[in-house]
């Protein structure tokens, strides 16, 4: 979309109605006078949509559109006035009353609205690193400059002109699935190329500032979400992929889960002692531990509170080394999500395909593969576009004799697809492990950006009423920026209440094993449409995790806890009891439709399944398409269903039991080749 001086105008109108200005406040007085326009600006809104696909970026100037003609009042039957003017309380009456619509068009407009105007405000810097608003939140930004900058271990390919590879084996991702194919094929001698999507970030790259490395380092700038923006969805893009921008927990997939996966979908590999090595080899490759000497504040909670009310919690295992206790070393790990400048966190930028590097496999970065090529039913390689570092776009054509795609579960299907690819399931059984955030205030500092993001997890609700499915309850990191988009608004001045309030806040997140799934398909112009509801029967797990989250906050100290529905409801306690617990009871029967409510993931997977059945699974029990030859699939879309924990060291293990098979059919395609020659 083209901005106009009329967007602009709205926009600053939005935004001081999401973060209006109060005067005659005693205390933080300029954090209260203080207006959204005052302190975001405008312009970071047109660089967030220009990262959109081509339909979201004219949804959102038809909204745009909408809040600039007199016709808005026949969305609230108010005035018909543009929203620019309208008075103060008409415009956050007009705000509230799509927020609570029964017009799903309008929640989404508002949710959109809302978090993009909050994240931004909240979240963003300026080159002196600092926001007016955060010492009145107690936030102290991103850290001093005390990292030395230093050379990239890793050099990319940096084409300026159209260029052809040839390479025996394509890897399209760099993530989790991408980075461990890539380190295993090279160490084995095979001609490896990696085409990644997004940026090589190194060291001093990861500025630590929120609005910045959300932008560069996930998918679509951090503004991805499902079509009707029920879900937001966060997917890290760059270099290293999801393992470069995670919260470092290295979970092992639940046994359950494995013999699931084993007898549901008949691929018996995942309940063998071949696919527990494959686990053990990337743990060991990833430093996987527990020696973390230091829980954050919402960490220390979810464990007091948790083993207050007599459940087993237990430590995550981290891909992290080197720790200590040491506070500028604990206030650093905080900030890993946003890219680790330190680099203590192992993941495959660090591992896998710094291996990969040293073997000779070649690294394309900034690329983005428009389709895989295929001749007579085989993959051959693909076609891409790089950006330079200056804005040029260079095609690239690959050739290679096989291709493996990890791009993650949403763009893999997308560019299978796109591809020519017409599986019936291909981009069907989409899970997202649906989150919502339950916080809660407490009488004293939280810190929630410091330390480890995620520490501690609850386990006691992942299995329920019989089922393998269920919640697990964690934490997650909480800069500014998302604790901002994740908090209700009922008012601009509730809202700045409690962002005042966020060094005391502490936050668990309700992670659910989702059985009923959405789908993947792709626009016009190939670009990946999600869709997906939550289902009445993983809603019910959903709930009863927030019922159990809220309980432990209780237990653990907190005064008032804040139920995740868009009316706030809330919990308050004393001395670790629950004073009007009736709220919990009236929790299921509130409107729990799309944008009523915050719902987020950070794991998509199964959209191209893996199992042994070719009528309903994608892919086959090695990782190879059914429809194409030597087109594979190793990364969390070839998930049979979800992992039911964070599927890091899942992903990984899966890659390296795929590689272990690649490798071998190499093996046997060159020893029959030496046969043929010789009997020749």
């Amino acid at each position: 979309m083209t901005p106009t001086d009329a967007h602009r105008t709205t926009l600053r109108a939005l935004a001081d109605t999401f973060i209006p200005g109060f005067e005659g406040k005693a205390d933080h007085a300029e954090f209260w006078r203080r207006t959204g326009s005052e302190g975001m600006n405008v312009e970071l809104v047109f660089e967030v949509i220009a990262g959109q696909p081509q339909g979201a970026q004219r949804e959102f100037q038809k909204l745009l559109g909408l809040l600039d003609s007199p016709m808005l009042g026949l969305t609230w039957l108010g005035p018909l006035k543009p929203f620019h003017r309208l008075g103060a309380e008409q415009r956050e009456q007009l705000l509230r009353s799509w927020a609570q619509s029964n017009l799903p068009q309008l929640r989404k407009g508002f949710n959109a609205l809302r978090k993009l105007l909050v994240f931004l405000y909240y979240g963003n810097s300026g080159a002196d690193q600092t926001n007016a608003a955060w010492e009145s939140i107690g936030y102290p930004g991103p850290r001093p400059a005390d990292v030395v900058d230093s050379p990239k271990p890793i050099r990319t390919l940096q084409p300026t002109a159209d260029v052809t590879y040839d390479c025996d084996v394509l890897v399209i991702g760099s993530g989790a699935g991408g980075g461990v194919i890539a380190g295993e094929l090279a160490a084995a001698g095979q001609s490896v190329l990696v085409l990644e999507k997004g940026p090589y970030c190194h060291g001093c790259d990861f500025t630590q500032r929120e609005v910045d490395m959300l932008g560069k380092l996930y998918d679509t700038k951090g503004a991805l979400s499902t079509q009707d923006g029920g879900v937001g969805i966060l997917a890290g893009s760059c270099l290293g992929g999801g393992t470069t921008v995670n919260w470092a927990g290295a979970f092992r997939t639940p046994d359950y889960v494995l013999q699931e996966w084993a007898r549901e979908h008949q691929v018996p590999h995942f309940a063998s002692l071949e696919f527990k090595k494959s686990l053990d080899t990337v743990s060991r490759a990833l430093s996987v531990n527990i020696d973390y000497p230091r829980h954050n504040g919402q960490n220390q909670a979810l464990w007091d509170g948790s083993t207050r009310l007599g459940q087993e919690v237990k430590l995550i295992p981290r891909n992290e080394k080197g720790l200590t206790d040491a506070e500028p070393h604990f206030q650093g790990l905080g900030y890993s999500t946003l890219g680790d400048r330190y680099g203590i966190k192992q993941g495959t930028l660090n591992t896998y395909l710094l291996r990969a590097f040293e073997h000779g496999a070649r690294i394309l970065a900034d690329t983005h593969v428009e389709r895989v090529t295929i001749q007579a039913g085989h993959a051959t390689g693909a076609e891409a576009v790089h950006t330079t570092a200056a804005g040029q776009q260079v095609r690239v054509t690959v050739r290679a004799r096989r291709v493996v795609v990890a791009g993650g579960a949403i763009q893999s299907p997308a560019l299978l697809l796109r591809s020519g690819l017409r599986h019936p399931h291909l981009g069907l059984h989409l899970h997202l492990h649906p989150t919502v955030v339950v916080s809660a205030l407490y009488p004293h500092r939280m810190d929630p950006w410091h330390g480890p993001s995620m520490s501690v997890v609850n386990d006691c609700f992942t299995m329920l009423n019989g089922t393998n499915f269920g919640a697990k309850i964690e934490t997650p990191p909480a800069h500014t920026g998302l604790m901002a988009m994740v908090l209700p608004w009922l008012s601009g001045e509730q809202h700045k209440q409690m962002m005042q309030r966020a060094a005391n806040l502490g936050s668990f997140i309700v992670l659910t094993r989702d059985r009923d799934g959405g789908r993947v398909s792709i626009d016009k112009h190939g670009a990946p449409l999600i869709d997906y509801q939550l289902s009445d029967f993983d809603r019910a797990s959903m709930l009863q995790g927030v019922r159990a989250a809220a309980e432990i906050h209780a237990a653990a100290g907190a005064t008032e806890v804040y139920l995740p529905h868009g009316t706030l409801p809330t919990l308050y306690a004393q001395d670790g009891q629950l004073q009007n617990p009736a709220v919990l009871d009236q929790l299921p029967h509130l409107g729990w439709k799309p944008n009523q409510f915050s719902l987020y993931s950070a794991h998509q997977m199964s959209t191209c399944r893996m199992g042994g059945d070719a009528a309903t699974h994608p892919v086959g029990p090695n990782g190879e398409t059914y429809e194409v030859k030597n087109l594979f699939v190793a990364d969390a879309s070839a998930f049979p269903a979800c992992s039911g924990v964070n599927p890091m060291l899942t992903i990984m293990a899966l890659a390296h039991y795929t590689a272990q098979q690649l490798k071998a059919s190499s093996t046997s395609a060159a020893v029959a080749g030496r046969a043929v020659e010789l009997t020749l």
